[in-house]
């Protein structure tokens, strides 16, 4: 890790939570596990579990019935055992409201896909007759972490496997985890104001519009509207996150940047990396080519601009690099 990447994640204890399954614990209804190794030996070295099986941990046992969700029509979707059609609902829902409240320092969460407790989203849902219900729902667990908590970076552990959303999710842990850092300190004006200069390329990149608008709605924070204005931030700032980045507004955030530079470098390195950022606006280089470049120059040359940084380290290198990558 550079130096600069180092600066910007310091040993700290960025929990996650995340389906006690997906650790190798053999807590599934089988008594067998879904072990994530992205989970366990890359993300691992950079965060704190925070690990939950709301199906053990209401008491269902290991192991235990499958359970499904069954819209019972006037009853609503209840959680049913498979065999049985046992109800488990109440024990279940008991268990997420007594542990739900208690994960409010969590920094994102990485859920087990399909689950009836802990699917995000498209979880299946069973008629009656036992046949599939045209609706999909969110587990009964994850729906109460995503509602009681909106604003926090979520994602299923398969979904990982996609570069793409691998990246979103760590880029907005990342920055969930500094807007936390700084609420311990205490948000004032000037802090606030601070961290938005720190995210604006990053945001730059992900909308442009609404990267304008939270910079026009935030420039009247004071003393008088501050709890108003970071009570709002966050999930205005998550919101741009969880948007893709374009190839056009990857290209206008580097261009950005470049003129922090522009009066360190020499006509050579300034040609150069004019020429790289062109090749990525074109397609004809990934975005990592632009960033390693711009990255080993303001190592070399330095800025005093401190909105760099969290575009070109938005979380810690080694994580951009798993599977065939690490080899």
């Amino acid at each position: 890790m550079s130096d600069l990447s180092s600066l910007l994640f310091p040993e700290n204890e960025i929990r996650i939570g995340i389906s006690q399954c997906l650790l190798g614990s053999e807590v599934r209804f089988d008594g067998g596990h879904k072990k994530s190794r992205f989970c366990t030996d890359t993300l691992g070295k950079y965060v704190k579990y925070v690990p939950v099986c709301p199906e053990a941990g209401a008491g269902l046992g290991i192991p235990r019935e499958p359970i499904r969700l069954v819209d019972r029509e006037a009853e609503g979707i209840r959680v049913r055992g498979t065999r049985s059609d046992d109800d488990y609902t109440e024990v279940l829902e008991s268990f997420t409201q007594e542990t739900v409240p208690k994960l409010d320092h969590l920094c994102g969460y990485i859920f087990l896909g399909k689950s009836p407790s802990c699917g995000m989203e498209r979880v299946k849902v069973y008629r009656l007759n036992g046949h599939l219900a045209d609706v999909r729902k969110s587990g009964v667990f994850a729906e109460a972490i995503m509602e009681t908590y909106p604003a926090l970076p979520t994602e299923e552990s398969g979904r990982l496997n996609d570069p793409v959303l691998r990246e979103s999710f760590l880029t907005r842990v990342f920055a969930y985890s500094s807007w936390q850092v700084m609420k311990r300190e205490g948000i004032t004006p000037g802090k606030l104001i601070e961290f938005h200069t720190q995210y604006k390329p990053l945001l730059m990149a992900h909308n442009q519009q609404a990267y304008r608008d939270i910079g026009a709605w935030l420039a009247g924070v004071n003393k008088e509207n501050i709890a108003e204005k970071a009570e709002e931030y966050l999930p205005r700032m998550m919101a741009i996150l969880k948007q893709p980045a374009s190839r056009k507004n990857h290209t206008n955030a580097l261009m950005h940047l470049q003129g922090y530079l522009k009066k360190s470098l020499s006509s050579k390195e300034r040609q150069h990396l004019r020429d790289t950022i062109d090749q990525y606006r074109t397609g004809q280089i990934p975005l990592i080519a632009p960033l390693v470049l711009m990255r080993h120059l303001f190592e070399v040359h330095g800025c005093d601009y401190a909105g760099n940084y969290r575009y070109l380290f938005p979380y810690p290198e080694a994580l951009a690099m798993t599977g065939e990558e690490q080899r």
